[in-house]
């Protein structure tokens, strides 16, 4: 698959580079600012549905793109291992960070008040942040991880 010449792999890429890691980081601060989730419940919860899509996108295209150079296969296997697993882990912290959205409690961005969840599911407000916190940690690790081994692959 490529775009002008380009293969389409790189420019998916840097989407998910972008996307992924700033869905970690807003599932954290989510988990830990309960007095902000007013803010960061639904625009965290979509991100983290897009960054499912950006991840497996750019599987497919590196698995494309591997086809297309199989003299490529050699240098890239650890980089698309990795990458697979990081798309794994996103649907994981999507399925995490969704389930917040709607178990945790906290105010309404609107001034009329709908959309307040004020619910609680026993335990939640222990448990989901706990893991929000564990899954966005894990994902940044393994951004990093994957990005270093695509990095290695092409620069040496």
């Amino acid at each position: 698959m490529e775009i002008a010449g380009l293969p389409l792999h790189p420019l998916v890429v840097h989407g998910a580079v972008v996307l992924i890691p700033l869905t970690a980081l807003l599932a954290i601060g989510f988990a830990v600012l309960p007095r902000w989730r007013w803010l960061l419940r639904w625009p965290t919860a979509v991100a983290s549905v897009l960054g499912i899509a950006l991840g497996f996108l750019a599987t497919t295209t590196g698995d494309a793109l591997e086809e297309a150079r199989p003299e490529l296969e050699a240098l890239v296997h650890e980089h698309a291992e990795r990458g697979e697993l990081l798309a794994n882990l996103t649907v994981v912290l999507a399925v995490v960070v969704v389930a917040a959205a709607f178990m945790l409690p906290g105010p309404s961005a609107l001034a009329s008040g709908r959309g307040e969840v004020s619910r609680r599911v026993v335990y939640a407000d222990k448990v989901l942040p706990v893991l929000l916190v564990l899954a966005a940690v894990v994902v940044l690790v393994q951004v990093v991880l994957t990005g270093d081994s695509g990095a290695r692959a092409v620069w040496g």
